[in-house]
């Protein structure tokens, strides 16, 4: 008998990986699936809406992060893989499509797609990578994606909270089945040390669905004021307020975290354990976050003289809350350390939700702005190069001082 002989689909390691176009041309999907979570989140602002829209969030990530996850490993640019990213391209946005009937009568096409894409591409890795070392964990992968995948084609099935509770079911599935090494009986358990990734790559892509999100919400805000049918002052500040408040979260990720985080996974001995913490687990935080938010700004451009709306306030809150926890666990894992600015502000937010009855959309969505520029503002002044740069202001301006207040240190005569 022969050994099978590996396919070549694998990336070449040759230093950090660029994303491929055909990886930016399947993210456009999620776009349509970010904007269909935020309307679905509008249309169902309640308690029970809230953690439907979380649990739709959660099911396009995953399949989103896990499809990441392989094109780390194989390479886009074959034809066989781009075929994969297509066929999945086209199952996204068949399950972004259905999001806002997924608990009436498209649950079927979200539950589905869901199973398909998670069986599907698991099934692919199995075949592609034969006769490699890393198929073993694709095939431990497989075994959990068949179980949470029979899960959500029962959701979709039934109705009501069952339909939910097996969802949710699906989801923990794929997300304990990281945490637990995807460990299958006959099959052992991953180790991270096994992932071996090109961190600086999984770190870009995860920022490009943190583009996508912080995008969806500049499109809100714009598409919200366009559709008024007068403008008034009130309304303009709101725009103003929104488009700060998104610029804020915008400079809070990319400003250090995303290039900073990209060279600490790059350059560590287990990228494979903080790709699954720091990007895997915590970025849909963030990706929800954003997502809150764009809500709450579509509601505050259109009205924003409400006083005292617990929907509005919550939206308002708890999007710059979410970012702002999520950001901080980030941080933490990344650097250990903690980030007491972004604790403080949690805290700040906390007190506004008291203040937020008798406070109009526009106020409330002004104090959360302001707490997010503090932040970021705090971020400015505590980065080392702007402490050393004000040391040697400090230093200059006392020996200008002490030499007469010449430059080049010259006494004046007297």
């Amino acid at each position: 008998m022969h050994e099978a002989r590996p396919l070549d689909l694998m990336r070449t390691r040759a230093g950090a990986e660029r994303v491929t176009n055909i990886e930016l041309f399947f993210d456009l999907v999620y776009v349509f699936a970010v904007t269909q979570i935020s309307h679905y989140l509008l249309a169902h602002a309640t308690t029970t809406g809230a953690l439907r829209a979380g649990l739709l969030l959660l099911m396009v990530w995953l399949v989103w992060v896990y499809t990441t996850w392989v094109t780390n490993w194989l390479d886009p640019d074959r034809i066989a893989v781009r075929l994969l990213l297509l066929g999945l391209a086209a199952a996204s946005l068949v399950m972004s499509a259905a999001l806002p009937g997924a608990f009436s009568a498209r649950g079927l096409a979200v539950g589905a797609a869901y199973a398909a894409m998670q069986i599907g591409r698991s099934v692919f890795a199995v075949v592609a990578l034969r006769g490699r070392p890393l198929r073993r964990n694709f095939q431990r992968i497989l075994a959990w994606c068949l179980v949470s995948g029979t899960l959500a084609v029962l959701g979709g099935i039934a109705s009501g909270n069952a339909r939910a509770a097996l969802w949710a079911g699906a989801v923990g599935v794929d997300l304990l089945g990281g945490i637990a090494g995807f460990y299958t009986p006959g099959l052992g358990r991953s180790t991270t040390r096994e992932w071996t990734i090109e961190g600086g790559h999984f770190a870009e892509r995860c920022q490009a669905f943190m583009l996508i999100a912080l995008g969806e919400s500049i499109v809100v805000i714009g598409a919200t004021l366009s559709g008024l049918a007068r403008v008034t002052p009130a309304e303009v500040a709101a725009f103003a307020v929104a488009l700060c408040g998104s610029i804020g979260l915008w400079w809070l990720y990319f400003d250090r975290s995303a290039d900073d985080g990209a060279r600490v996974i790059a350059t560590s001995d287990d990228p494979g354990r903080l790709g699954r913490s720091a990007y895997h687990f915590i970025h849909p935080v963030m990706i929800a976050g954003i997502i809150v938010g764009a809500a709450a700004d579509e509601v505050t451009v259109a009205n924003p003289g409400a006083v005292g709306r617990a929907a509005t306030s919550w939206l308002i809150l708890g999007g710059v809350g979410l970012f702002l926890a999520g950001h901080a666990a980030f941080k933490a894992v990344i650097w250990r350390a903690a980030s007491w600015p972004r604790i403080g502000a949690l805290a700040v937010l906390g007190l506004l939700g008291f203040a937020a009855p008798h406070l109009s959309a526009l106020a409330l969505g002004a104090c959360a702005a302001a707490v997010v520029v503090a932040v970021a503002a705090a971020d400015v002044v505590q980065r080392p190069e702007a402490r050393l740069a004000a040391g040697a202001t400090a230093s200059a301006a006392a020996s200008a001082a002490g030499d007469g207040g010449e430059p080049g240190g010259s006494r004046r005569g007297g």
